[in-house]
């Protein structure tokens, strides 16, 4: 069976977004410095469709990271358009433009119904309704496969982490201070089943892995 595999960036402080998120501001207040890592590397800006970059030890972690990777689950919050049911004069089709990055189906977490967005470049979002565990039973079916990418934001990931779901997690620790925000981890339970395989240092984040226990 696929793998569903969760990568996210946290402070120091252990938030994964800044303080007040909005349209404006969708990683909240100060929330982009979480990412100043990645997005110089070659590795990210080249599945961007931007040119260029740099290569050091953040960069194979990015590599594996996107290989492998089928279809991918994310939250309402992480896809946008704000709270509540979709617009019928103005629908939301995510941050990404007409030509998102991940080029294969993506299946977004939500409690209204709406039908799927196809998008160039592969990229199919599809939305659901009926819970965290559908919503990775359609990923699986439509990966091929391939694993199954967990993008965020954080309150879908304490779902799949609550229900022991996650069989990796790639958790970028970024040399920041937020302050507040949203947090990741809210107990000492949140690991579940996971524990540390590797970590990797790099010159703007600390790379840790971790896999579900035999």
């Amino acid at each position: 069976m696929s793998k569903l595999r969760f990568r996210i960036s946290m402070s120091l402080d252990g938030f994964v977004a800044g303080p007040n998120q909005s349209l404006r501001e969708p990683l909240g207040i100060g929330g982009e410095q979480l990412h100043e890592w990645v997005f110089p590397l070659e590795a990210w800006r080249r599945p961007h469709g931007l040119e260029g970059g740099v290569v050091n030890e953040s960069t194979p972690v990015v590599e594996e990271e996107l290989a492998g990777i089928g279809a991918t689950i994310m939250g309402r919050n992480m896809f946008g358009g704000g709270p509540g049911p979709w617009s019928t004069t103005a629908p939301w089709d995510g941050w990404w433009g007409r030509n998102p990055p991940f080029h294969h189906p993506v299946f977004v977490l939500t409690h209204h119904a709406r039908d799927p967005l196809v998008m160039e470049g592969g990229t199919r979002f599809s939305f659901v309704t009926d819970g965290i565990e559908s919503a990775l039973d359609q990923a699986r079916r439509a990966a091929g496969g391939k694993d199954v990418a967990l993008a965020g934001g954080a309150r879908a990931a304490q779902q799949y982490l609550k229900a022991g779901l996650v069989d990796e997690m790639q958790l970028h620790l970024a040399p920041i201070l937020l302050g507040g925000g949203e947090r990741l981890f809210d107990n000492a339970e949140a690991l579940g089943a996971l524990a540390l395989a590797k970590t990797v240092t790099a010159p703007d984040a600390i790379h840790m892995k971790f896999k579900r226990r035999p």
